[in-house]
């Protein structure tokens, strides 16, 4: 009976012993898939934290996309603009440079005109004051004011006082005179007539109105008939005593007063003419 026994409670033994084994293999199990899951949830929830990071990055980034594109936009039309504006700046600035080059060139061409004019009237100085070297300074006098040739010649050796009579001795003086001008028939002059302010009146002049005229009219008359001077190159006038040139109180001054000057008269057409030559010649080189 006890060895029936003892064989009807090993086999129970056996049994409870296996089941507690593999219960603890499969709680071991248990443990490890829970400590997997829960490793799992952890990287499931960091990369949830990512995917959000990422999105929101994503957002940011798709807005600096959007605001970089207009800014893009607005530089690309910004630029259209400023190539329209260099354009026409440029061509002002070409145009501005074309004037300025223009310009330049008619100043230089003045200039060079000038130059040409006053080469011309410094040879007239010389020729006349070569001419008239033995003749005393202050009966006769050449002098330049504003690119314009004065000669000025004393009363007193012209005429006699109150008379309109050139003296033998003027005609020497003329007569030099009219050889340089004869040297230069492109020169055209001007006589003027100047008294001092003592009234003078005769049978033949009225006043110093005529008396300066006639002085002149006589002085013409002279360099044409005796020197060849053509008269189409000469003009006459009087000028009173309206134009002194020191005071009428004193007898020095009116001295001075009473002369008879020779102007030569600025051509200004030919003057004009160097400057459109200079200019024709200056654009047919360029």
């Amino acid at each position: 009976m006890k060895k029936t026994l003892i064989l009807f409670a090993a086999p129970i033994l056996l049994a409870s012993c296996v089941s507690q084994k593999k219960y603890a293999s499969l709680e071991t199990q248990h443990n490890q898939t829970k400590d997997l899951l829960n490793s799992a949830t952890v990287k499931l929830n960091t990369c949830i934290d990512e995917k959000a990071t990422s999105e929101a990055s994503l957002a940011a980034l798709k807005e600096q996309n959007s605001f970089l594109r207009a800014n893009n936009q607005d530089l690309i039309n910004n630029m259209g603009n400023l190539t329209t504006l260099s354009q026409k700046g440029a061509e002002n600035l070409e145009k501005s440079l074309e004037s300025l080059k223009e310009k330049d060139l008619t100043i230089r061409k003045m200039q060079d005109a000038v130059t040409r004019r006053d080469s011309v009237t410094l040879a007239l100085v010389t020729s006349l004051k070569g001419a008239l070297i033995d003749i005393n300074d202050s009966d006769i006098e050449v002098n330049v004011e504003k690119g314009v040739v004065f000669i000025s010649i004393s009363d007193k050796l012209l005429f006699n006082s109150g008379s309109y009579m050139v003296s033998n001795r003027a005609k020497e003086v003329l007569g030099k005179v009219a050889t340089v001008l004869n040297d230069k028939p492109e020169i055209e002059f001007l006589v003027e007539g100047h008294t001092d302010n003592v009234p003078i009146r005769n049978e033949v002049l009225l006043d110093n109105w005529d008396l300066s005229v006639k002085r002149a009219t006589s002085v013409v008359r002279v360099l044409q008939n005796d020197f060849g001077v053509s008269p189409e190159r000469m003009t006459a006038a009087g000028r009173s005593y309206y134009i002194p040139l020191d005071d009428n109180e004193t007898t020095s001054g009116r001295a001075k007063n009473r002369r008879t000057r020779i102007v030569v008269l600025p051509k200004l057409d030919q003057f004009f003419e160097l400057i459109e030559q200079g200019m024709e010649k200056a654009t047919a080189n360029n």
